[in-house]
């Protein structure tokens, strides 16, 4: 029996963060409210008017306190549960039983976090389990104009008007629903005008949209006919047709129910004709293609309430299905009912996919930074990154404006993606020398080091940089929510006395980089007498300060940053962000500083030779592979995780990154193949058109053996035999191999 990791009756998840708004949540008599506290510590508080809840577990009931923010929540009777003292052990869970239908109110108090502290509020996640007999349907996301129901292995008809919203809903988890939308005014001119997978993977450059820059489905004359605006899945397909007859009938399964025959029933009132097969967006079938070019198929990812939110760009008649395939694993073997919502066209959702930082972990939807209306002011074109809207590029700038900002001026970018974790206690040294390759108890107070975090058997689970605050107070700054996971199962396995706090949401970051950064902030940022100046400030060591003088806006500076130049991050709480960027940008602008996106910043990481996550690194690759060995001190004999894996891949390696250039003017990309004559010995793992250096380059990850500097090898295009484009190994960085520019 396959044994799944959602529990099916959870209505609905909810994660919390210390110091936000009091949240208001609907509950049904018979379900069961769970309060989690993530990283412990953090206090919690649940309101509701008095016969709604009873707690079945390790609350103290106390009468509920006047406040302005819950007034507004509750009207009546109200009392109040702390569910979770400033002592409660992560992962502690208090429940309740619902008695009657109402309104809860849940709370997690907390004071901001000061850039230089390491007291990060704690998370807290809110679980509202069903009961038996109540809807299986999630939360409406607002008033709805009209609900619709799709029984299991059927399909419907219905109309939207231009600006409204579609919620598509897999009720149960793990159903398809292939998805149809037609132009209703060429309907009634005699025309069908439908959605076009084809040609919207053609302009859109992108297997599937996906909320944000590349978010459209189009007609067949490449018109926008929905946008999606949100999606808690990510995974979908826009190939493969709506299930037919001769699908079923060739499978031996004559006279099997099917999506096109669906359609073309409910179509048929609209004068839409028959199709033999209909080429659907099917949405939540998990499809992908091999690299033979085989097209697979597995069991979808959507989990119970999960959905896809559109937002109709003219005025449609749309037709939805509950695939009704139970022949394969396209519906989990069994098909279930799928549910449509549609919103008035007034409504403002926010764009966003979510994230999960494990399995059991509730989904998290795509968020602002605190510096998003200033970057939008500028034209920033966003991307999805890592849970985090940020800029791709800016218009009126554009990426080779940016690059050259950067290497010959300064430019500013928003880093706030970085998922920062604050480790505090006795054993906060011991839990983080056991925890990264280098040596710790040499990390000076004020100091910042650049290390690996390594799985038993060598391959990394991250890269981050480390800040040692106090003497038992350390900031890790990384690229994974699970970092911080991985952090306390380690603390728990050693029984160390240690706390590991997520403080992402407390600091946001911006990077301030290029030759006249310093002369930007030198004046700009205040530091008392016992904290260096920004002048003054060393690399890889950080400064505590405040933008405005002595009582100005707190900030931690550290001379940090990922392009190569001369440069430094700059921490503060996002509530002060904004007030941070204006000033930051103010003293900028008249050096010549330009905004910096994603885009360019790759072509100035791929230069400095850089390493990103899944490209330079992933879990099948060591840290020396990685190109980021230096991390990995031989000197350190203290014992840590990877560390008998990582003396032995040392004495024994394999492969090894190197730079390639390239003086044909065929462009490189990431996953080229490297060959010397005709075995494949490598692959490229980040190529760019250098703008400062005039030619292409490349990192890559080769056999040991071809790996010394000056060796001819070919990268291979197309079949890798009918194109090579020929590339010398060298050295990396190819810009400024010294250093020199950043440690200036």
């Amino acid at each position: 029996m396959t044994a799944f990791l959602v529990k099916a009756p959870k209505r609905s998840s909810h994660r919390i963060n210390g110091g936000d708004s009091a949240r208001k949540f609907p509950v049904t008599a018979g379900e069961r409210l769970e309060v989690l506290g993530v990283d412990g510590g953090q206090a919690a508080v649940v309101f509701a008017q008095r016969g709604i809840l009873e707690c079945s577990s390790g609350a103290e009931t106390a009468p509920a306190f006047s406040s302005e923010a819950l007034s507004a929540f509750l009207d009546g009777d109200e009392v109040s549960f702390v569910v979770l003292g400033a002592e409660a052990a992560p992962g502690e869970i208090v429940s309740f039983t619902v008695l009657r239908d109402g309104d809860i109110v849940v709370d997690v108090p907390a004071e901001d976090m000061l850039p230089e502290s390491s007291d990060a509020p704690g998370r807290v996640d809110v679980a509202i389990y069903t009961a038996p007999a109540t809807s299986r349907l999630p939360a409406s996301l607002g008033p709805v104009l009209q609900e619709i129901h799709v029984p299991a292995a059927s399909a419907v008809s219905y109309r939207v008007r231009k600006g409204d919203y579609i919620q598509i809903i897999d009720v149960d988890g793990r159903q398809c629903s292939d998805f149809l939308a037609f132009d209703a005014l060429a309907l009634e001119e005699g025309r069908e005008c439908g959605l076009d997978a084809t040609a919207t993977r053609t302009v859109q450059g992108n297997a599937m949209p996906t909320p944000g820059l590349h978010a459209k489905f189009l007609n067949e004359h490449m018109q926008p006919m929905v946008e999606i605006v949100q999606d808690t899945v990510g995974r979908h397909d826009a190939f493969l047709l709506a299930c037919t007859a001769k699908y079923y009938d060739d499978g031996g399964y004559p006279g099997h129910a099917n999506c096109t025959e669906n359609f073309n029933r409910v179509l048929e009132v609209d004068g839409i004709g028959p199709r033999s097969g209909w080429p659907a967006i099917n949405f939540f079938f998990n499809t992908q293609v091999l690299e033979c070019g085989t097209i697979v198929g597995e069991e979808p990812w959507s989990r119970p309430g999960d959905y896809v939110l559109l937002r109709a760009e003219r005025d449609l008649v749309c037709a939805s299905s509950s695939c009704a395939d139970d022949v394969t694993s396209a519906n989990g073997w069994t098909p279930t009912d799928i549910h449509i919502r549609i919103y008035d066209r007034s409504n403002r959702f926010p764009k966003g996919v979510t994230h999960r930082m494990t399995p059991e972990s509730p989904p998290v939807m795509t968020r602002q930074s605190g510096f998003h209306d200033r970057l939008e002011a500028l034209g920033a074109k966003f991307v999805e990154y890592k849970g985090f809207w940020l800029p791709s590029y800016f218009e009126g700038y554009g990426p080779v404006s940016e690059y050259w900002a950067c290497r010959t001026k300064a430019c500013v970018m928003d880093l706030s993606a970085l998922r920062k974790f604050e480790i505090t206690g006795p054993d906060a040294e011991l839990l983080l020398q056991t925890a990264v390759t280098r040596d710790i108890r040499k990390l000076a107070v004020g100091q910042v080091v650049y290390t690996a975090l390594c799985y038993p058997h060598g391959g990394m689970l991250d890269d981050a940089t480390v800040f040692r605050l106090a003497s038992q107070a350390f900031r890790l700054v990384c690229g994974d929510d699970y970092c911080g996971e991985w952090l306390r199962k380690l603390a728990d396995e050693r029984g160390l006395h240690v706390r590991i706090r997520a403080s992402t949401d407390q600091l946001h970051n911006l990077s301030v980089q290029g030759p006249e950064s310093r002369k930007i902030l030198a004046p700009l940022v205040w530091t008392c007498p016992t904290q260096p100046d920004i002048e003054f400030l060393k690399w890889f060591r950080f400064t505590i300060g405040r933008i405005g003088g002595p009582e100005g806006i707190p900030v931690v500076v550290s001379r940090t940053g990922y392009t190569g130049e001369l440069g430094y991050e700059i921490w503060c709480h996002p509530k002060q962000a904004s007030a941070v960027w204006d000033a930051i940008w103010e003293a900028g602008k008249p050096k010549g500083m330009a905004p910096l996106g994603l885009e360019a910043l790759d072509w100035l990481r791929i230069e400095a030779g850089l390493a990103f996550v899944n490209y330079e690194f992933c879990p099948e690759t060591d840290p020396f592979e990685a190109g980021i060995g230096f991390a990995v001190p031989a000197a350190k004999v203290e014992d840590y995780v990877g560390r008998e894996a990582l003396v032995r891949r040392r004495e024994n390696p394999r492969q090894s990154l190197v730079g390639l250039e390239s003086h044909m003017n065929d462009r490189l990309d990431h996953g080229d193949p490297v060959y010397s004559g005709r075995a494949r010995v490598g692959v490229v793992t980040s190529a760019c058109s250098s703008p400062v250096l005039g030619k292409n380059i490349a990192l890559a990850r080769v056999d040991v053996s071809v790996a010394e500097i000056g060796k001819e090898l070919e990268i291979g295009k197309l079949d890798g035999f009918q194109k090579r484009i020929p590339v010398k190994v060298t050295s990396f960085p190819a810009y400024d191999p010294k250093k020199t520019r950043v440690r200036s």
